[in-house]
């Protein structure tokens, strides 16, 4: 996920207000009207005290803390494993998926792909249909009690379902949606795990067996 703020911000033709939002590699800002920078433009950002500033002089009133924290999210953005969370020894699945460098990344970070789906840390689903949606109930028992699902779908023009769609069929099995990925430019991707209860649960189950 990005970063978002309602903020000040002062350009060279004068100050304005509206709601600045990052997500690699734009910057956005929404005021009077809509400015978008990346690639030379983010090349010189920089803290100055509670402001975010950019090579062309354009201020953003943050805060201090935030002001730096941004700046670091400009100049080192993480890279697709990191924001989703990957990392070395997870047992990771990938069901329908096509993104041609999606299980090099995994292996990549450290993550064991597998074809037995049992006790996933990690399981990438595809959907972009009701019928793709309905079979989330056989997905859940694949996951650890701590493992993630990730939903990637079509986003843009080419969306054949609306967030809320994903989020509902999930809920409705018992899962909780805690992040967003922009998996790809064409793909996005939601996050859900076991609600707390239903993870104590399965993981007395599987102490049991």
């Amino acid at each position: 996920m990005g970063k978002e703020a309602t903020v000040s911000a002062v350009f060279a033709d004068g100050p304005d207000e509206g709601r600045l939002q990052y997500e690699t590699p734009k910057l956005v800002f929404k005021g009077r009207e809509r400015r978008v920078y990346d690639a030379d433009a983010l090349k010189g950002v920089a803290a100055d005290g509670a402001d975010l500033v950019l090579a062309d002089g354009a201020r953003f009133a943050l805060g201090e803390k935030q002001a730096a924290a941004w700046v670091e999210a400009i100049l080192n953005p993480k890279g697709r494993m990191d924001k989703i969370g990957v990392k070395a020894g997870m047992r990771a699945a990938v069901m329908g998926v096509k993104d041609a460098t999606l299980s090099g990344e995994l292996t990549a970070k450290g993550a064991i792909p597998v074809t037995e789906l049992s006790n996933l840390d990690l399981l990438f689903y595809a959907a972009d249909s009701a019928e793709d949606l309905a079979r989330v109930d056989a997905l859940v028992p694949m996951l650890s009690d701590k493992g993630a699902l990730w939903i990637v779908s079509k986003k843009g023009k080419a969306a054949t379902l609306k967030d809320i769609d994903v989020m509902a069929a999930a809920k409705a099995h018992g899962l909780v949606d805690n992040k967003v990925v922009a998996f790809s430019p064409t793909l996005t991707s939601l996050r859900f795990v076991r609600r707390k209860v239903e993870a104590a649960v399965v993981a007395g189950d599987q102490a049991q067996a």
